[in-house]
Formats: structure tokens, sequence, C-alpha cells
């Protein structure tokens, strides 16, 4: 009787800590695919920062080749200060 219940209890317990396993294991899942998805999503962004960058700087040399070309050329330009 006292053997049974003994028994039972360390059952119940075994069955108690594969169900908290399995909890763990499930969340660990979602935090490893949480993880994947903020990965991709820090890399996209820092393609596209690098893609960025380099269409501003394309557009600062086009813009000082033109500046350069319009001073050669003589041509009466006036430059008006940027609005920031």
């Amino acid at each position: 009787m006292i053997k049974e219940k003994i028994c039972r209890e360390y059952i119940e317990e075994i069955e108690r800590l594969e169900r908290s396993i399995r909890e763990l294991e499930e969340e660990i899942i979602e935090l490893r695919m949480q993880l994947q998805k903020k990965t991709e999503e820090v890399t996209s962004l820092s393609i596209e920062n690098a893609s960025l960058r380099h269409k501003v700087e394309m557009q600062e040399k086009t813009y000082q080749r033109m500046v350069e070309l319009l001073k050669k050329m003589k041509f009466p330009v006036i430059f008006l200060p940027e609005d920031d």
C-alpha cells in the first residue's frame, strides 16, 4: 500500500517534469524563431542602410562634379544655402 502510493507520487512527479520539459522545448523553439526573424530584419536593414549610404555618396559626387563643371564653364550660377 505504502509502496504503491510512493510509486504513484514518483510517477506523477516524473510526468509533471516531462510536461515542463516539453513546454521549455516549445519555448526554446519559439525563441529561436524570434531570434532568426530579428536577425533577418537586422540584415535587411543593414543592406538597406548600405544602399542608401551609397546613393547619398553618389548624389554628393554628382553634385560636386556639376558644380565643378559649371565653374569651369564660367556659367553664372548663384548657390543658395540649403535648408536643413
